[in-house]
């Protein structure tokens, strides 16, 4: 049993998220648990959201040297430091894939003697995963797409809205008089994908829809060319041929316009879309690739609509959470994302 829990403040920038909701927090402490909340000024929920609720407000940074018992709890990476990790840590790592910097975070871990359960990697028994924000990241990839396609100088930079509302409406007044977008979305079945295709029918658009039936056969294709806007919501766990590639667009008349790469891996070997090689911030969110294709791959897009992610993904979570913490022995995807854990190390 994890009897003492810290809630991280995250250091990424732009990043409003939180794993824990005030809701959340209150049924631990009602239960008996010891919840102590980083405090956090970005945080979408306020410090006295949680204070309220009977937890402790600690400063930032306190994971560090709170004691070792002490699950920690987050949403992205932690920091890039150098000691060694002796807690045991919840976030999404982004290491499993042995993307850049992946060894050094083993080593952090190997160090320290600490463990990691990643979120991407919490499974049932079908492999599926038990929590994500696949939903949102696909909703908001598809409107970054718009709003780059729409607004007469693209997509300055990112902004993040109080309500998905809000959001829908600033796609509309941009999109007034302007030509209809053809739109392909790959993964269009998938939790990603679903998220896209709502928010594009919430505008009055309509999308090709691919999915596992329709890439099979393996890429490149040249459909995608053909489309003004291609959205990536395909969720990848082993090497493929790309969707699309330079040979593909090298010399060639194409439609193509802008990709919002949401599953956005540019450092992965399992990368389906070699036309960049970094991932793009809020501050400059869409970087140039051949032919003037703008790229959009900005790896915390649900952090546009913090709110409604955030209550989503806890809500997903907590139950698995709450086994966890209350039971000696491991629940099947805390086993399962141990497993991940363990067989990916360098």
């Amino acid at each position: 049993m994890k009897k003492n829990i810290v809630l991280r403040h995250e250091v990424k920038s732009n990043e409003r998220r939180t794993p824990l909701t005030p809701v959340g927090a209150s049924i631990l402490v009602k239960d008996g648990f010891n919840l102590f909340i980083e405090s956090s000024p970005s945080r979408i929920f306020k410090d006295s959201e949680y204070e309220a609720v009977g937890c402790q407000l600690v400063e930032m940074g306190y994971w560090r040297t709170c004691p070792s018992d002490y699950l920690i709890l987050g949403l992205k990476e932690l920091p890039e430091e150098e000691f060694p990790i002796e807690h045991s840590h919840i976030y999404f790592a982004h290491i499993f894939k042995k993307q850049s910097g992946y060894e050094e975070v083993y080593k952090r871990y190997e160090d320290g003697g600490g463990e990691l359960f990643d979120l991407e990697f919490l499974t049932d028994d079908k492999n599926k995963r038990v929590c994500a924000y696949g939903y949102w990241a696909g909703y908001v990839g598809a409107a970054t797409a718009l709003l780059e396609y729409f607004s007469p100088n693209g997509l300055e930079k990112l902004v993040d809205f109080d309500s998905k509302e809000l959001l829908i409406n600033r796609i509309k007044s941009l999109a007034k008089e302007k030509k209809v977008p053809k739109i392909l979305i790959i993964g269009a079945l998938g939790r990603c994908g679903t998220g896209a295709r709502d928010l594009l029918n919430a505008v009055n658009l309509q999308s090709t829809n691919w999915d596992l039936e329709e890439t099979k056969k393996g890429g490149p294709f040249i459909e995608i060319t053909q489309h003004d806007i291609f959205i990536n919501a395909a969720l990848i766990f082993s090497k493929v041929p790309p969707f699309i590639n330079k040979e593909l667009i090298q010399d060639k008349k194409i439609d193509l316009k802008v990709i919002s790469d949401v599953s956005c891996d540019p450092n992965s070997e399992l990368n389906p879309i070699p036309l960049y090689t970094s991932i793009t911030s809020w501050e400059k969110p869409t970087v140039e690739a051949i032919a003037g294709i703008k790229i959009i791959a900005v790896d915390n897009l649900p952090s546009v609509l913090p709110r409604e992610s955030s209550e989503d993904f806890a809500e997903q979570l907590f139950p698995h959470l709450l086994e966890y913490i209350k039971k000696e022995e491991l629940p099947l995807p805390f086993q399962n994302a141990k497993k991940s854990f363990l067989s990916s190390k360098p």
